[in-house]
């Protein structure tokens, strides 16, 4: 099973796919927000790639684990997006998703400037990971 991850900001939306077997996920590409929401060629594209069987989408919680001032405007958009594909959709805390993603960008030497594009994506990939290694178990 095949599972795309997109971690929705207001301006970006971070995408993640994971493998075939369901065991890894990998990075694959940061969108304009307004793209993914109106279904435009490029996110079209990924679609027509990557051929997912669910959408699992990042819900901003607070740190006591309840719904984030985001929360709302995430998951009707997730939800619209998913209506479009035909898919089913999952959400996952995404919690601290973004810091580890940044942490991580850091250790390997990038700037917050080189950092800007690639933070959302990496993002998705480590909250797809956590989804994909949580069904397994």
């Amino acid at each position: 099973m095949v599972a795309l991850a997109l971690d929705i900001g207001e301006v970006r939306v971070g995408i993640a796919a994971s493998d075939a077997s369901g065991r890894v996920a990998m990075p694959v590409k940061v969108l304009p927000a307004a793209e993914v929401a109106g279904m435009a060629r490029p996110f079209r594209r990924i679609l027509e790639d990557y051929e997912p069987d669910v959408l699992v989408c990042g819900r901003p919680e607070t740190l006591g684990g309840e719904d984030g001032p985001q929360a709302e405007r995430v998951m009707k958009i997730a939800r619209a997006v998913a209506d479009a594909c035909g898919l089913p959709l999952e959400f996952v805390d995404e919690r601290l998703s973004s810091r580890e993603a940044k942490r991580i960008l850091r250790e390997q030497g990038m700037s917050e400037r080189d950092m800007r594009g690639k933070v959302d994506m990496v993002a998705a990939s480590l909250f797809l990971q956590t989804w994909l290694d949580q069904r397994r178990n």
